[in-house]
C-alpha cells in the first residue's frame, strides 16, 4: 500500500469517527466541508498525485472515490438521523397536554343600553322595517322646521337645545332621520331610527343630558291609527314578553297628528312607555310627499327610559357609570 493509500485509509477511519460523533447539523455542515470541501482533506491528499507515475494515479483515484463515497453517505446518514432528533425535540417542547384544565379569561358583557336597542331593532325589522341613520350634528331645518315645530316652541329655546358657534344644533331626537330618509326615498317607507340625542336636562336619576332614542317611522298610501296601535300592541308584546294592557292617551307632538302617549300596565303599574301619532300633513308636504295620496304614523321611546323598566333599574345614572358591579349583571 502506498503512502497516499495510507493517507486516505487513515481519513476515512477519522471521518467516520467524528462524524458519528456529531450531535448538531452545523458542526455536521463543518465537518463536511472539512473533508469533502474544495479545500478539504482529501484534495490537500490528492495534491500530491503529481508526484506519481502514470500507472499509479489510476488507483489512488479509485481508492479516493471510495473514501469520499463512505464519508458521503455517513454524513447522508448523520443527517437523516439528526434532522429526526431535531423534529422530536420541537415535538416534546411544543406538544399541549390536552387533559390540563383551560385557562380562564373573563369576556365582557354587551353593556344593557346595546342590548336594548339590539333586541328592539331585531323586533321592528322582523316586521319588515329598515334601520336608518342620520347625524348627530343637525341644522334647525331638519331638527324643527321639517318637522313642523313653530318658532315659538319651548324646544327651540337656548335652555332646552344645545346649540353650536356655526348655528347648527345636536340633535334632540332621531326625527330628523325620518326627514333625511323621507327626502332620499319614494313610500311606502318603513324604518327604524336607533341613536344618541342631546337635550339640555339636569341630570338626575330619570334625566340625563346623552341619552338614546329610537323611533319608527311607516309612510303608505291609506295608513291609518288602527294600523299604528296594531304595531305597537305587537312591539309591546314582543319586548315584554307577553301581551300586556295598553293605553293610548292624547297628547300633542309638532309632527303628529293626532298625537299619543303610550302606557303599559306592567307588574301592577301603568307606565308611559312611548309618544306616537299620525304624520302631519305638513311634514309630507315639506319633504315632496303629497298628503292626500299618502299618509303615515310614527312612534318615538327613550331607550334608557326602556331598560330601566325591563330591567327595573332605579336610577339612570346607573347605566352610565363604570361600575362592574353592576354592569357585570347583564
Amino acid at each position: 500500500m502506498s503512502d497516499l493509500e495510507q493517507q486516505l485509509a487513515t481519513l476515512q477511519a477519522t471521518a467516520l469517527d467524528s462524524i458519528s460523533q456529531v450531535q448538531t447539523l452545523e458542526a455536521l455542515e463543518q465537518l463536511r466541508v472539512d473533508y469533502l470541501g474544495k479545500k478539504g482533506e482529501i484534495s490537500k491528499i490528492l495534491g500530491g498525485m503529481g508526484k506519481l507515475s502514470a500507472e499509479e494515479r489510476p488507483a489512488i483515484g479509485a481508492a479516493a472515490n471510495v473514501v469520499k463515497d463512505a464519508i458521503q453517505a455517513q454524513l447522508d446518514r448523520s443527517k437523516t438521523d439528526l434532522q429526526a432528533a431535531q423534529i422530536q425535540a420541537q415535538l416534546a417542547a411544543e406538544t399541549l397536554d390536552v387533559t390540563m384544565p383551560g385557562v380562564y379569561h373573563p369576556q365582557g358583557r354587551i353593556h344593557p343600553i346595546n342590548s336594548t336597542i339590539d333586541r328592539m331593532v331585531d323586533i321592528f325589522v322582523g316586521m319588515g322595517y329598515t334601520v336608518a341613520t342620520g347625524p348627530e350634528m343637525e341644522t334647525d331645518y331638519y331638527n324643527f322646521e321639517a318637522l313642523n315645530t313653530p318658532p315659538d316652541h319651548p324646544a327651540r329655546d337656548m335652555q332646552d337645545t344645545f346649540y353650536l358657534p356655526d348655528g347648527n344644533l345636536l340633535r334632540t331626537h332621531t326625527s330628523s332621520v325620518q326627514i333625511h330618509y323621507m327626502e332620499e326615498n319614494e313610500p311606502p317607507i318603513r324604518i327604524i331610527s336607533p341613536g344618541r340625542c342631546y337635550r339640555r336636562d339636569t341630570v338626575d336619576a330619570t334625566h340625563s343630558a346623552v341619552f338614546h332614542q329610537i323611533e319608527i317611522l311607516a309612510i303608505a298610501p291609506d295608513l291609518t291609527f288602527t294600523d299604528l296601535k296594531g304595531t305597537i300592541k305587537e312591539f309591546l308584546t314582543q319586548a315584554f314578553g307577553m301581551e300586556l294592557p295598553i293605553r293610548f292617551r292624547a297628547s300633542y307632538f309638532p309632527f303628529t297628528e293626532p298625537s299619543a302617549e303610550v302606557d303599559v300596565q306592567w307588574q301592577g303599574q301603568w307606565l308611559e312607555i312611548m309618544g306616537c301619532g299620525m304624520v302631519d300633513p305638513n311634514v309630507l308636504t315639506k319633504v315632496g310627499h303629497d298628503p292626500e295620496v299618502y299618509s303615515g304614523f310614527a312612534a318615538g321611546f327613550g331607550v334608557e327610559r326602556l331598560a330601566m323598566v325591563l330591567h327595573q333599574i332605579d336610577d339612570i345614572r346607573k347605566l352610565y357609570g363604570s361600575d362592574l358591579r353592576f354592569l357585570s349583571q347583564f
